[in-house]
């Protein structure tokens, strides 16, 4: 049954007069447009091909949140534990040692923006404990009070405790070292330095036993398996630096604020200093993730263009497949307007319903990626995200509103340019040529 006979039996007005005196986008052309869309059994071809564009449009507009909100999540849980166990700035002394620690550190303290300052020592070292042959470690020597500021080491002890951290003689371990090491609490983990006591035969290297006076987490692999703390007068000898500090890190309100915070903290520092911080420090690594989150979108965008494209073959097919249709509606008045609208009513419900059923996929993805991540984890029998390759204990997501509107937008403007080219050709059909083989 053709458009315009279901119009006339609906008791409605004959075509050419609604479309002679309805405006735009009114209930006629909705209804033909729907009428198109519905199933038929001798148009299935036509029905399964907007079925796909449906169909990979939604996992397209899915598949792009769920992985730029996984990249975004990726860098701000490692941008959280980068900054929270590194400082935002970096001071390290240039003309005479950092002897005068304590007076620096206590001034640019005071500066406004500035959260703390705190004084380190750090050194490699080989840690060995009663398993292996030992592992690479880096050691921070830090006062205890200035550890205790460090709320993604302090509020993640796993066993043990910081009470009294600077009269402990132990360090703190991450917990990924004290597995790989076999290291529980109270066993001593043993640390060797090639920095040792010069001797008439040369350096020796230092070897000295800790107590583990505490076990921590941070979520980050490579900070767990590799940070050692000590107490910062036990570095102070363990690495000669009696009487002085290597450097001292600066923690702002505002990371994102340093170059703002070079010069005040100059002023306060009284001295010659040179400042790093925490973008040069990790340039490339960032640098790298933003590169690739770029190219990973430009590359799922074309799933979404690939749905466009099916969108213009099925409405093709559907234009040829209608065309005594849109010869009878022409000949009782229908107009081209109209005519090109209801065919961009009927390509554009593809796209807006599938962008629709993909952000909605997204979003119920990105609630539950981590459970998603263990389930498939389970299934398969391997370790998806690896926390060993990936840095991170645990899959992260993190949709940002800006970034969402846009892959809406993409989508829905690659949806709408896929409409033009058929329900333009559908609006020059001819009805005379398209009525004379009937």
């Amino acid at each position: 049954m053709t458009a315009a006979a279901a119009t006339t039996r609906a008791g409605q007005a004959p075509a050419g007069h609604r479309a002679g005196g309805a405006g735009p986008f009114s209930r006629y052309e909705r209804m033909v447009a729907w009428r198109y869309l519905r199933s038929r059994r001798k148009e299935t071809v036509i029905s399964v091909i907007a079925g796909i564009s449906f169909l990979g449009i939604m996992l397209g507009v899915a598949t792009l949140i769920v992985v730029m909100a996984v990249m975004n999540g990726f860098r701000a849980e490692l941008l959280t534990r980068i900054l929270g166990v590194n400082g935002h700035l970096i001071i390290q002394p240039v003309d005479q040692p950092l002897d005068d620690y304590a007076e620096v550190s206590q001034r640019i303290a005071g500066v406004p923006g500035v959260r703390y300052a705190i004084p380190l020592i750090e050194g490699q070292v080989l840690a060995q404990g009663n398993i292996g042959s030992g592992a690479g470690s880096l050691v921070r020597g830090i006062r205890g009070e200035d550890l205790a500021k460090l709320d993604i080491v302090a509020k993640n002890i796993k066993e043990g405790t910081l009470d009294g951290f600077d009269q402990s003689g132990g360090v703190a371990v991450g917990k990924r070292m004290a597995e790989n090491l076999g290291l529980v609490l109270g066993d001593t983990v043993t640390l060797i330095s090639p920095d040792g006591d010069v001797t008439p035969m040369g350096t020796t290297p230092r070897m000295k036993g800790y107590p583990v006076v505490a076990i921590f987490e941070v979520g980050m692999s490579d900070y767990d398996a590799t940070i050692l703390y000590m107490p910062f007068p036990e570095a102070q000898l363990y690495f000669n630096q009696e009487g002085r500090a290597q450097s001292i890190e600066v923690y702002l309100d505002n990371p994102d604020r340093v170059d703002a915070m070079r010069q005040p903290i100059e002023e306060a520092a009284q001295r010659q200093i040179y400042i790093t911080d925490w973008r040069q420090r990790n340039q490339t690594f960032f640098s790298a993730l933003q590169v690739e989150r770029n190219v990973m979108f430009m590359i799922l965008t074309l799933i979404v263009l690939v749905a466009a494209l099916n969108i213009i073959s099925g409405l093709v097919m559907l234009v040829k497949d209608k065309g005594r249709d849109i010869a009878i509606l022409r000949t009782m008045g229908a107009t081209r307007g109209a005519i090109l609208r209801i065919f961009l009513m009927t390509g554009a419900t593809i796209g807006v319903t599938g962008t629709i059923a993909g952000v909605i996929l997204g979003i119920i993805v990105c609630l539950n990626i981590e459970s998603i991540r263990q389930f498939f984890s389970w299934l398969s029998g391997t370790v998806l995200f690896n926390p060993e390759l990936y840095f991170l204990s645990k899959l992260p997501a993190k949709m940002e509103f800006n970034e969402t509107l846009s892959v809406i937008l993409m989508a829905l403007v690659l949806s709408f340019l896929a409409t033009i080219f058929p329900a333009w050709r559908a609006a020059r059909l001819d009805p005379v040529e398209a009525l004379r083989y009937e």
